[in-house]
């Protein structure tokens, strides 16, 4: 079993906390992951021409290339992706030369607290990380303020991506 999960939170609200809970799960099977909060990375809005700071890039892209498997936790924004997410993705594929060890191969696991059930989320965002080489789990974690996070499915659901990692 792999020991280096990365727990990404698109937001330091809602989804920062069920990240942090997911982490506390995941010490429970002995794992100890990393927790990474995007909005702690200063990387503008991508736009063809416009720079970011190169030493931002390759530290986001270390800890992505360095994890054997990942716990995406975001909010549905609009129907879709958050932005900070699609950002960071982007900065990440376009700004190394490494960008598909950052992301080929490797488990990943979709977690949302949202508005609602944040349905097309999990959609695009499965699209999305299938077409950059992930092996996406078909099960997901999805809770909001109408619909708590059940403990035996969260630990279900962690056991099989671990399985993957």
């Amino acid at each position: 079993m792999a020991e280096n999960i990365l727990i990404i939170s698109s937001t330091s609200g809602n989804n920062f906390t069920l990240a942090k809970t997911l982490n506390d799960k995941l010490e429970t099977f002995n794992i100890s992951p990393k927790i990474l909060n995007l909005e702690d990375f200063e990387l503008p809005l991508f736009k063809p021409g416009v720079k970011a700071s190169s030493a931002t890039i390759e530290k986001l892209t270390q800890h992505f290339v360095k994890a054997d498997g990942f716990i995406f936790c975001s909010p549905e924004y609009n129907g879709g992706l958050t932005p900070i997410l699609t950002n960071a993705i982007t900065w990440i594929s376009t700004g190394t030369d490494n960008w598909r060890d950052a992301f080929n191969g490797k488990a990943c696991l979709i977690a949302t607290f949202s508005g609602g059930p944040a349905t097309r989320f999990l959609a695009s965002f499965r699209t999305q990380l299938e077409y950059l080489g992930m092996l996406v789990m078909p099960r997901t974690i999805a809770t909001n303020n109408y619909s708590p996070l059940k403990d035996e499915s969260v630990e279900k659901t962690l056991k099989q991506f671990l399985s993957h990692v």
